[in-house]
């Protein structure tokens, strides 16, 4: 897989993260926060190849693509998926218990750009604490995302772990349209089924008996989704709450 390196100003690819600047400050951050970025084509991707003499102390930044890591671990895969706003740092180790080793594999779905966050970030988010405050909060999304993940997994069917899954990705890449909820995440059945801890004949099951429903839809490079998200998951998680069932709480 290849890659080619350009320069982007930070706040304007990601401008959430001078929120808290006034227009001076923002300015002058601005100015500081001209960073590398790397254009990654699809296949698999390893980052420490890919960082040359540019080390990024904060971390990759995705600035638009879609990017997976795969765990693989006890002889089964689990997969997270990551895209635009999502913070990496591929080079830290997970923490491993040595008697029950695993590998972890990075694969990029889109074609992707990632932001290097080098030294000057690390350097303006000293300056400005509200700059820092936003990336930690990239973090902390992250996480609260395979929180959400891990309790997706846990649903006893997969039909509905897969309809779970299908408007949580809507809420974050959809576009809604006249005929329904376009989600432009066009990603294998196996992806899929590593996303919800299912196997892949189960996920191609599950799909195919919710388009039987009229619930969800093939299209090219994803998935178009009927319905409002709201009825449609309280009316199939029986016995939940129509509050507890809302994307919104999954995220925030």
């Amino acid at each position: 897989m290849s890659s080619q390196r350009n320069t982007i100003n930070l706040l304007d690819v990601e401008p959430d993260l001078g929120e808290g600047l006034n227009p001076q400050e923002r300015a002058a951050a601005a100015r500081v926060l001209a960073v590398p970025s790397h254009v990654l084509e699809p296949g698999p991707w390893e980052p420490e190849r890919d960082l040359g003499e540019v080390h990024p102390v904060v971390g990759f930044l995705i600035v638009d693509g879609m990017v997976t890591r795969d765990l693989l671990f006890a002889g089964r895969t689990t997969t997270e998926l990551l895209g635009a706003g999502d913070i990496l740092r591929p080079w830290d180790d997970d923490v491993a218990f040595d008697a029950l080793p695993f590998s972890a594999s990075w694969n990029v779905q889109t074609p992707a750009r990632v932001a290097i966050l080098d030294t000057r970030v690390a350097i303006a988010a000293g300056r400005w604490p509200s700059l820092a405050s936003a990336l930690h909060a990239r973090h902390v999304r992250r996480v609260r995302g395979l929180a959400f993940q891990r309790a997706i997994s846990q649903l006893p069917r997969v039909d509905d772990r897969m309809i779970v899954l299908l408007w949580a990705l809507a809420e974050r890449w959809g576009r809604v349209g006249r005929d329904g909820v376009r989600v432009p995440v066009g990603l294998p059945h196996r992806t899929l089924a590593t996303l919800v801890g299912a196997r892949r004949p189960s996920v191609t099951t599950a799909l195919t008996g919710l388009a039987r429903e009229g619930l969800v839809e093939r299209i090219e490079g994803g998935w178009l989704l009927h319905g409002d998200p709201d009825e449609v998951l309280a009316r199939r998680l029986l016995g939940a709450d129509k509050g507890d069932v809302a994307l919104g709480s999954g995220h925030s």
